[in-house]
């Protein structure tokens, strides 16, 4: 019997707060925009993209779309769907 593997989806194993906390930190890290697209999709989907895209007032296929690794949201569904979560936008000064 062969043995069966699935992708690894990382939204299955976001559950609390503080794994979006940490999860979004380390995407940030990075500082590459794909990918914090894609990890913001990630938190999005572990929560209920509905439920995004209702507290939001933003199309769930939008979201779909620009929480992709080929998406590119704009700054005003950034800061929605990270206020959905709880969260905000904010900025630090790079150590040196």
């Amino acid at each position: 019997m062969a043995l069966k593997t699935l992708p690894f989806d990382p939204a299955r194993h976001i559950e609390t707060e503080e794994d979006i906390f940490y999860y979004l930190e380390a995407a940030m890290e990075g500082n590459d925009p794909r990918h914090i697209a894609r990890a913001l999709g990630d938190v999005a989907r572990s929560q209920g993209m509905t439920d995004i895209a209702k507290k939001t007032g933003l199309g769930r296929q939008a979201l779909y779309t620009a929480l992709s690794e080929n998406g590119n949201p704009t700054l005003e569904t950034l800061t929605a769907v990270l206020g959905a979560l709880g969260f905000e936008l904010t900025i630090q000064k790079r150590a040196a």
